[in-house]
């Protein structure tokens, strides 16, 4: 067959397979395409990050599921709340907070430290001093609170050290337990209250000083929490009431009568709740005495009584003062009382 040395025809463009097209046209074919998909690519990244508020930041990615953060990854804030710890029972359970120990971090959209909102209720707006009475601290400070101080009737030692049960329990001990859960439920309520102590001092405070911490704070009901201590066989509680009294810095003439009504539905609802009778030896049945001995009363400008829980000297009246699920009982017919006082 003779040799033929013409060239062979050109092929369509169609019919040359890629991969044996000369490197530089595939190269060229390779930019043009970068280059129509890179403004493309662009635009969406732009309109992910915008839809996202992302806004270019890094962001670093959650750990797969069973994986733990590596030593090296961002730690929460300060105001992060802290993980929760499973259960063997397989609940979820978050470690306990005081609630006055800090405000809580705000919710998104709120500025940082704005005040968390009080819990709207019958007490929204009212004020609420609760006195626990005495302090632990008092037993070691005899020459403190053996100082006398006026009381507008005349003098008397600035506190004392209260009493204890048969087995050691303090009345300290007692009243600052149930004012601290009668503050919770008043919060609840809406109330703001306050606390004369909290048992953040030595000794005290002072009488004199507690009615004070009432008077400026313009409360609108004082609460003293006391136990007795008499002999035993005396049982049940009552609520002390202000005297009539004038003299010096004590007048009573403005607050016996409502003091009177917030006694009396304190008791109502503090035997109603604890099931604990009114005392047996003094009050006549009634739950209610009268006295004008008191600094705490005599010097009050705002409604105020004092209440004995119960005698802790009395076996079956301690018992009930030693349990928490009684004291609960407690703080909340007291605060039954003060929210039926204050029209709630």
């Amino acid at each position: 067959m003779p040799y033929d040395d013409s060239p062979p025809p050109p092929e369509s463009a169609s019919s040359v397979d890629p991969d044996r097209r000369p490197f530089f046209a595939r190269r060229a074919t390779l930019v043009v395409a970068a280059a129509a998909l890179a403004p493309a690519c662009l635009a969406g990244w732009v309109l992910v990050n915008v839809l996202t508020g992302n806004g270019g930041a890094p962001r670093t990615p959650a750990p797969l599921a069973g994986q733990q953060p590596h030593a090296n990854d961002a730690k929460p804030n300060a105001h992060s709340a802290p993980p929760a710890s499973t259960a063997a029972g397989g609940s979820v359970e978050t470690p306990a907070q005081d609630a006055h120990a800090g405000d809580p971090t705000p919710p998104p959209g709120e500025p940082t430290g704005a005040p968390s909102p009080r819990p709207r209720g019958p007490l929204a707006g009212k004020t609420v001093v609760v006195d626990p009475g005495h302090n632990t601290g008092n037993f070691q400070h005899s020459r403190e609170i053996n100082q006398k101080v006026d009381i507008g009737t005349g003098r008397k030692e600035c506190d004392t050290t209260g009493t204890t049960t048969n087995s050691g329990y303090k009345e300290a001990e007692f009243t600052l337990d149930v004012a601290k859960r009668l503050r919770e439920v008043l919060e609840q309520q809406g109330a703001t209250v306050v606390l004369t102590h909290t048992a953040d001092r030595p000794f005290g405070p002072c009488i004199d000083e507690r009615a004070r911490i009432g008077n400026e704070a313009a409360a609108d009901a004082v609460v003293s929490i006391h136990a007795d201590g008499v002999s035993a066989g005396s049982r049940g509680f009552h609520v002390i009431l202000p005297a009539r009294v004038s003299g010096g810095a004590a007048d009573t003439s403005a607050i016996v009568g409502p003091s009177r009504d917030l006694g009396t539905r304190i008791a109502g609802n503090f035997a109603r709740t604890t099931g604990l009778g009114p005392s047996n030896y003094v009050g006549g049945g009634t739950g209610l005495v009268v006295r004008d001995d008191l600094g705490g009363l005599n010097l009050s400008k705002r409604p105020k009584v004092f209440i004995e829980c119960g005698n802790m000297r009395d076996a079956k009246d301690a018992a009930l003062l030693m349990s928490q699920d009684w004291r609960q009982k407690a703080a909340q017919g007291i605060a039954d009382g003060i929210v039926g006082f204050l029209g709630g």
